[in-house]
């Protein structure tokens, strides 16, 4: 009796997972440091595999957790605000990539003077009609997000689970289509990632965004396999909560990509 739990809260069992995946951070970022010194990308491989591995294990007994009851009310507050931080993280993550193209496109650098001989795009950049491809690019990752939306609408106010497993399905869909546009769209570009601040501005914002395109459907293919497994309810779906969040940060930061670098910057 004197160990009985008496509160909402849940107190976490030691786990190795936070060194393991510390060790295994460590080693993707030393091994794709070597690699850009022509080591190869082995070891980097090896850290990107035991990043994964780490990733499965601790969400899998996250979600032992919740099935043995351990995330009570109080506890699901605590892990939509951590969630709501780490997107926040991701907010001044791109924040930096605007800031270096705002400032180039502002005070593009000349050979002599910054502000009269400069020009923006750099002089021989055929830059990318935003009317065309990129249009239907954002068009698809809207009706995505839309999707995502209904899927949490069918599971939260409806208790609907097929009308979720639908949505998650056709928001998934679209994130790959998504994905393949852009890799159709840089197979075409006109400029590379060297030799130009405006190409090495443009596939760091535009290539970080399609990375967390790829990790945002992976993130709702998740969903949809625990949906099969019988998970989430209207009560508890934090897991996939989090995923729609991020997909539509993912959502709002494109159409900030597509307003400022394939309009207002081209």
């Amino acid at each position: 009796m004197a160990h009985e739990k008496n509160h909402d809260y849940h107190i976490l069992q030691p786990s190795l997972w936070p060194f393991i995946g510390g060790v295994a951070a460590f080693v993707m970022l030393f091994g794709a440091v070597l690699w850009m010194h022509g080591s190869g990308p082995w070891l980097f491989g090896a850290g990107f595999i035991a990043v994964l591995y780490v990733m499965f294990g601790w969400w899998s007994d996250t979600i032992t957790e919740s099935k043995a009851g351990d995330h009570t009310p109080v506890v699901q507050i605590g892990l939509r605000y951590g969630f709501i931080l780490f997107i926040m993280s991701e907010v001044m993550f791109f924040a930096a990539w605007f800031w270096s193209f705002f400032k180039h496109a502002m005070y593009p650098m000349g050979p002599e003077s910054p502000l009269v001989d400069g020009q923006w795009p750099p002089a021989g950049i055929e830059t990318f009609d935003p009317w065309h491809l990129p249009l239907i690019n954002t068009l698809i990752l809207l009706c995505s997000g839309a999707a995502a939306t209904w899927a949490h609408h069918a599971l939260v106010h409806e208790n609907n689970r097929k009308d979720m497993r639908t949505g998650l399905i056709l928001a998934i869909a679209l994130g790959v289509i998504f994905t393949a546009f852009q890799i159709y769209e840089y197979s075409h570009a006109a400029f590379g990632f060297a030799g130009n601040i405006y190409g090495a501005n443009f596939f760091m914002a535009t290539g970080f965004h399609g990375a967390h395109v790829v990790i945002g459907t992976i993130f709702l293919t998740v969903c949809l396999l625990r949906l099969q497994n019988g998970d989430f309810t209207p009560q508890k779906h934090v897991g996939f909560e989090a995923a729609a969040w991020y997909w539509h940060f993912v959502d709002v930061v494109w159409l900030f990509l597509f307003a400022a670098i394939y309009v207002w910057g081209g």
